[in-house]
């Protein structure tokens, strides 16, 4: 496992620790960042829809372009 991603279960394992009160004043200052909060959306949509197939770039081109 990558030091990025041993850094990334550490945090989410701490952040789970924590009691509601302290995880939901966490989750609120996450979304106070604009950046941040865009970011977590755009993850958000992506893993949502991870599964679904794809087609290729040209194909959705000649429809919408």
């Amino acid at each position: 496992m990558s030091d990025t991603a041993t850094t990334a279960r550490e945090f989410l394992t701490a952040f789970k620790a924590l009691p509601n009160a302290e995880r939901e004043a966490v989750l609120v200052e996450l979304a106070k960042d604009s950046e941040l909060f865009e970011d977590l959306a755009d993850i958000a949509v992506i893993e949502s829809r991870r599964r679904e197939p794809s087609r290729p770039l040209q194909e959705f081109l000649d429809e919408y372009g």
